[in-house]
């Protein structure tokens, strides 16, 4: 089928870069990436992929602690600010992405 129809979209130029980086070596253009999806989308009749939160890990989700378990993370993470063992936002997302690859 012919493609006669333009599709002009703004995203984030981060994620738009890391999606590049695999379509390429995958030997998608994202042109085609775009395409592919609207195309399950189309035969699926909605989001052809799992959509969800992802699951937070008991240590370090709030809502699931106690008063006194999330008093005591407060505290510990107080004091490893003050005893310098913390590290920048941009270090520790990196780090979370490694792991998770």
């Amino acid at each position: 089928m012919e493609k006669s129809m333009t599709l002009n979209l703004r995203v984030n130029p981060t994620v738009k870069q890391q999606a590049e980086d695999v379509l390429k070596q995958l030997g998608i253009p994202m042109a085609t990436a775009v395409d592919m999806f609207l195309r399950q989308v189309s035969l699926t009749g909605g989001i052809p992929f799992s959509i969800s939160l992802p699951k937070v890990p008991p240590a370090i989700n709030a809502d699931a602690m106690t008063e006194k378990q999330l008093r005591t993370a407060l505290s510990a993470g107080y004091e490893d600010m003050k005893a310098g063992r913390t590290e920048d936002a941009a270090t520790a997302f990196a780090k979370s992405r490694e792991a998770r690859q």
